[in-house]
């Protein structure tokens, strides 16, 4: 299994559950649908108040598990960031390919939009004899 693969696969799903952790070092989890961008990054939108955003704010990192059926998975760690300026409109171009209705929620004076850059992946295949193969980025 090599690296493109694995984004491969990640760009065939839509939804992921996301991590961060709050002050206190407490997790939080939340499903997101998110999109992959041409530069390998998650994108997903958010409320600018949601625990996720806030513990991003003062701790700039995030894992993600996608997928999960077919006893096939992927888990994410990266450096996670609100964009600004043409990376935000580049994060919120991809976002919209994938989820077309995110532009009704464009305007809402509280959204924000998270990137995550991939750090360290797990691909992992359970069906028959586990097939398992981390990344280093």
């Amino acid at each position: 299994m090599r690296l493109e693969e694995v984004f491969d696969i990640v760009r065939q799903k839509r939804l992921a559950v996301v991590s961060t952790v709050d002050n206190s070092v407490a997790p939080e989890a939340a499903l997101v649908g998110f999109a992959l961008t041409e530069r390998n990054e998650i994108v997903f939108d958010t409320l600018g108040s949601s625990r996720k955003a806030v513990n991003i704010a003062h701790r700039p990192a995030a894992a993600l598990v996608i997928g999960w059926d077919n006893d096939i998975t992927v888990q994410i760690e990266g450096d996670a960031r609100r964009p600004q300026g043409d990376d935000l409109a580049y994060a919120k171009a991809a976002y919209f390919r994938e989820w077309p209705d995110g532009r009704a929620r464009e305007n809402w004076p509280d959204i924000a939009y998270i990137v995550v850059k991939p750090r360290w992946m797990r691909y992992a295949n359970y069906a028959g004899a586990p097939v398992i193969k981390e990344f280093t980025l």
